[in-house]
């Protein structure tokens, strides 16, 4: 099932400003599109494997290192799960607990009509052992899909970056820039286009609750029981894998509550739709 997105490209200032020529080279990961834009010849056989190195880590929908994880409750973890695991837990510290990839027992009871009530009390990031090994508590299970593409576009701006490209932009549905500026526009389900950014090095993300149909409402999950309180959400950083995290959990946190954690962070900018379709910069 692939989420809508709602970030798009607007125009590659960069490159268009250089004169120079750019190359695109569309891809898959994580079952959606990836494309990636330089001014140059791309490093694909060392990108081709990175994606799928990711996948074998993170993916739900095959054999990987974490559905292995998720059916035995604890395993060896490998570099790069310890690494995003270490993010997803400074983003769920720093947001009081919205952002939880333990949420992934009550997505699937919600998804198959079961009773939530066992999965949502296995709920709690901090009860997962981070370590040599990973050890879950009992009945939790965990989804990275609220971080992982964005560790997937840091990765890819990695290899980039030691390939010489100096401009670059790689969506993955989040964004992630070398050089620039490049613009995005963001868009909201209902309201459309609401708004351009400018994207100079760094990243951005979207969150919005309506981006993936799941039944009886959101795929956005309130670990607390809370409910989406904006329709969309962006936010901008130094990383993809913190964005992606933070706007997962902002669209269900209250706009003080996203000011206060947005410092944390150390975020660029945070904008947000609300239900009535009014745009606002909270950051």
């Amino acid at each position: 099932m692939k989420r809508r997105r709602f970030l798009q490209i607007i125009a590659g200032a960069a490159l268009i400003a250089q004169g120079a020529r750019a190359e695109t080279w569309t891809g898959q990961a994580f079952g959606a599109d990836l494309r990636i834009t330089a001014p140059g010849a791309l490093p694909l056989a060392e990108i081709r494997a990175e994606i799928a190195a990711i996948e074998a880590t993170f993916s739900l929908f095959r054999d990987s290192e974490l559905t292995r994880l998720n059916a035995t409750g604890r395993g060896p973890g490998s570099d790069r799960m310890r690494s995003v695991l270490a993010a997803a837990r400074r983003v769920h510290d720093l947001t009081r607990g919205a952002f939880d990839p333990t949420v992934q027992p009550l997505w699937l009871a919600l998804a198959e009509g079961r009773d939530p009530l066992l999965p949502r009390a296995a709920i709690g990031l901090h009860r997962v052992q981070i370590g040599r090994d990973i050890v879950l508590s009992r009945g939790q299970a965990l989804t990275l899909n609220g971080i992982a593409q964005g560790h997937g576009a840091d990765a890819v701006a990695g290899i980039c970056a030691r390939a010489g490209l100096g401009d670059c932009l790689i969506d993955m549905g989040e964004f992630r820039a070398l050089g620039g500026p490049f613009r995005l526009g963001i868009a909201d389900p209902e309201a459309g286009l609401v708004a351009t950014r400018m994207l100079s090095g760094g990243a951005m993300a979207t969150s919005s609750p309506a981006a993936m149909p799941f039944p009886g409402g959101s795929h956005i999950l309130g670990p607390h029981g809370q409910i989406p309180r904006f329709s969309t959400v962006t936010v901008a950083g130094a990383s993809a894998t913190l964005c992606d995290a933070a706007s997962t959990a902002f669209v269900l946190m209250r706009r003080d509550e996203i000011i206060a954690a947005a410092q944390r962070l150390r975020l660029r900018a945070v904008t947000a739709v609300d239900f009535e379709g009014n745009f606002e910069t909270l950051v």
